[in-house]
């Protein structure tokens, strides 16, 4: 193995999965900086999802490396990995997976609880995100008495909330109408510049794609497009395949 460069936080060479003998991912290599946001888009099935799951470690690639800083987020065990991710990363699905028994705060501030944080400092972060959200009035519902736009805002707050290292957000505007994707997609970019959160976002919508600082391409599984000059200029170092 290869360790990365230096100045690339999450790093993943020649990455290979396949769904039941299907090809998901097909030797596609990437490298992100710390505090960089970078879209990840395609047409539905190109492997935007795949890619996120096995950045995250949530999927182990079968073939291909992908470290998190200098650790080889590859050949960890199944313990390492969800530590890794309860404590470092985080995750916005398309859907909001929130616990129907919580109120909004409670969802918000879960991440925080389950690290054996206090209850005041977990509400009081909850509480500062579901109000940068503008849905601090919400905060004492359960998620059945919210829309689904408001559920969706829970969603993101949860995900802010520990300030991690590296967020992924797999479609996360997707259930959004285009005024209430415009003020998650604002908030979500704001918090990552202003905190230093490391970003990578699978979209379809071409206007998400610009907010990020660069943008990688997939089609059936492999990395399309030419490289922008940031990646150019470690394309050696980083034997990226596109």
């Amino acid at each position: 193995m290869v360790a990365p460069p230096d100045n690339d936080v999450l790093w993943a060479r020649s990455l290979h999965y396949s769904h039941n003998g299907s090809p998901a991912l097909t030797g596609v290599s990437l490298g992100v900086r710390e505090g960089d946001i970078l879209a990840v888009n395609g047409p539905r099935g190109s492997g935007k999802s795949t890619l996120l799951r096995c950045l995250s470690g949530q999927l182990v690639p079968d073939q291909g490396e992908v470290w998190f800083n200098s650790s080889p987020v590859h050949t960890m065990n199944a313990v390492l990995r969800e530590r890794l991710r309860r404590d470092r990363f985080s995750w916005i699905d398309p859907e909001p997976c929130l616990v129907p028994e919580l109120s909004a705060w409670e969802n918000a501030a879960l991440p925080l609880l389950m690290r054996g944080a206090g209850h005041r400092a977990s509400k009081t972060a909850a509480m500062e995100w579901l109000e940068r959200l503008d849905i601090g009035a919400c905060a004492r519902k359960r998620p059945h008495a919210l829309l689904q736009s408001q559920r969706q805002r829970v969603a993101v707050a949860r995900a802010l909330v520990t300030k991690p290292s590296v967020l992924f957000a797999d479609e996360p505007t997707a259930p959004l109408h285009q005024a209430d994707r415009a003020q998650v997609l604002r908030t979500l970019t704001t918090a990552a510049r202003s905190h230093r959160i490391t970003v990578v976002l699978a979209t379809l919508d071409p206007e998400v794609a610009t907010l990020a600082d660069r943008t990688v391409s997939l089609l059936d599984g492999r990395r399309v497009g030419s490289l922008q000059p940031s990646e150019a200029e470690g394309q050696d170092a980083c034997s990226l395949s596109v």
